[in-house]
């Protein structure tokens, strides 16, 4: 028989030892060696930004003749200068429209808008697509925009017909396409009149068919409680890096299509009408290029018609892959996928029309 001491008066009698180092109500101690030794080698394991970077620079030096000989090769140098010139001439007009969007979405209050539309829907559409053209801004802030006059009252139609015509019909965008095509001013009067005409359209035809059950009222925006300072500050951080990646992204296809693409491919897609406009509308949804910057990605494909680059300036601005998913994401997935389809049909309708009688 074990002999045990009585502990004295007042003492708690010891816990009985568990197994693995438990605690008497089952839970693990935490902050043991143990349990610091695995946080220090699974931190150990992580990457670091600065390994990486130094990693690459690394891999970079050593491999520095090949990479030299391959961009000194007539198709990289075809590549770069593409690249080079579409980026560098976008660039200046897209920092402009994030900044003016940025203002604009921070320091003109919601409530203005809505006391300045009409009051009849069908009135309220055309005057919301006009006034587009007068206030600057980007698709990624016209999104944002739109939702925040739902919230306000503003009728859905017209808030919808400003979505579409802000991003391709505003100051900065009509005088990105003119330095663009300096010498084709009518390629300017047709985006403006393309594009107002789908979004007006786009706004009439979602008062006549639209149900209320497919369009979810928009939450409140992420930057609300900040100063007014720091909301502007962040919406022109986000949209640098949003709009400023997608340019870089727009810019290296249309490089790409220009320096590798079998001359006869382009030559066949080009001389097809039909294919030709299909062919661009595909490629403005997939490239997703910020307005601001979309005409001199349209400039650099010669090989198409004026009208297949309407196409182009038209359809990118108000349906591409970003934009369906901010459409999604603000105005629920019902909607989107009811809307999307019709923007891009409308939208290939109402360029090849306008390309037709103007260009």
């Amino acid at each position: 028989m074990a002999i045990t001491e009585d502990a004295p008066p007042g003492v708690p009698p010891p816990a009985p030892a568990r197994p693995n180092g438990e605690r008497p109500d089952g839970e693990r101690p935490s902050g043991g060696r143990a349990d610091r030794e695995g946080r220090s080698d699974r931190e150990g394991r992580r990457l670091s930004s600065p390994l990486v970077l130094t990693a690459t620079l690394v891999l970079v030096v050593l491999a520095q003749s090949p990479i030299r000989g391959a961009l000194g090769t007539p198709l990289m140098q075809s590549w770069t200068t593409v690249f080079v010139a579409v980026t560098v001439q976008a660039l200046p007009f897209l920092v402009l429209g994030v900044l003016l969007s940025a203002a604009i979405a921070v320091f003109v209050p919601p409530s203005f808008f809505a006391r300045a539309l009409p009051r009849r829907p069908a009135l309220a559409v055309p005057v919301a697509g006009v006034a587009g053209a007068v206030l600057p801004g980007c698709e990624c802030a016209s999104v944002p925009v739109a939702g925040a006059l739902v919230r306000r009252g503003v009728t859905p139609a017209a808030a919808l017909a400003f979505l579409l015509s802000a991003p391709a019909i505003n100051p900065i965008v009509l005088t990105a396409t003119a330095v663009a095509f300096p010498r084709h001013p009518e390629m300017v009067l047709a985006r403006f009149l393309a594009s107002l005409l789908v979004a007006c359209a786009m706004g009439w035809l979602w008062q006549r068919l639209g149900r209320t059950d497919w369009l979810r009222l928009p939450a409140h925006g992420a930057h609300e409680g900040a100063t007014k300072g720091e909301t502007f500050w962040n919406s022109v951080r986000h949209d640098i890096m949003h709009a400023g990646g997608f340019l870089v992204v727009g810019a290296m296809a249309a490089a790409t299509l220009k320096a590798v693409a079998p001359a006869a491919w382009l030559r066949t897609a080009a001389d097809n009408p039909l294919l030709s406009v299909l062919a661009l509308a595909v490629l403005a949804v997939l490239l997703s290029i910020c307005s601001e910057a979309d005409a001199f990605v349209a400039a650099s494909l010669t090989q198409f018609s004026p009208t297949a680059k309407l196409v182009f300036l038209v359809v990118g601005p108000m349906i591409d892959l970003k934009l369906f998913a901010m459409q999604a994401g603000t105005f629920g997935r019902a909607f989107a996928l009811r809307f999307a389809p019709a923007t891009f049909a409308l939208a290939v309708t109402g360029a090849v029309l306008t390309g037709a009688v103007l260009l």
